[in-house]
């Protein structure tokens, strides 16, 4: 499956090494060589992973891919590329994506600010999503959260003009964050009650849980203005 991690010191992330289920096992066998992009020293030539030029939207670290399945399968004019590091939920969707025939999808297992940063080409994606991201809600941790200045210089090279970056979360005072750092960038603008954009996020049983648990979900949308 190539390269997996960067090298960065500071990661955004917490790699749980969960154990695989035999399911995910032969998910990952039978399934990564056709649906899995494999990182090496080049730039990924998305032209030569997909085999059209639909509208490209990016799920960054997706879970178990019960969103990613969901939307591409309710938007098959669209081709999808999810990030996640965690082995366990690359395992899971890979089998979600064959079972439900998608080749609209492909995923990516590595570190999603270095792919940004390296190998993603400009002006590739007409969204980014990011939906319930880790809080990191200890102070001393909120170095780590993944919406920082750093991450939105990468989204604005690798953002279509006018592209759309769509988060989600369920912690109040990652929503307040967020609406800070975007609000100090330049090149971000908030859409208000744009509900085709919102309506476009599925939920998902995780939100449910949530709910359930009095947690409510603040969706942020902004729009690449330069």
């Amino acid at each position: 499956m190539g390269q997996i991690l960067s090298t960065r010191s500071l990661r955004t992330f917490v790699l749980r090494q969960g154990r695989l289920t035999a399911g995910q096992e032969n998910n990952l066998r039978d399934y990564w060589p056709r649906y899995g992009i494999d990182i090496n020293a080049a730039q990924v030539d998305l032209s030569a992973v997909y085999s059209d030029d639909k509208p490209l939207w990016l799920e960054i670290g997706f879970g178990n891919g019960e969103s990613l399945v969901k939307m591409a399968a309710a938007n098959r004019d669209v081709n999808f590329l999810g990030i996640e590091v965690h082995l366990p939920g690359v395992g899971h969707v890979l089998g979600e994506i064959a079972s439900h025939e998608l080749e609209n999808i492909r995923i990516a297992r590595y570190d999603a600010v270095e792919l940004l940063d390296k190998y993603l080409p400009e002006n590739a994606f007409e969204r980014v999503l990011l939906f319930f991201p880790d809080p990191w809600h200890k102070k001393r941790h909120h170095k780590r959260r993944i919406v920082n200045a750093e991450f939105l210089s990468h989204l604005r090279r690798v953002l279509k003009p006018s592209g759309v970056l769509h988060t989600a979360t369920d912690w109040a005072s990652y929503a307040e964050h967020i609406e800070v750092v975007l609000q100090q960038c330049d090149w971000f603008e908030r859409l208000e009650n744009d509900n085709d954009i919102v309506s476009a996020r599925p939920q998902t049983k995780f939100e449910e849980r949530g709910l359930k648990l009095g947690h409510e979900v603040a969706d942020l949308v902004y729009r690449l203005v330069d």
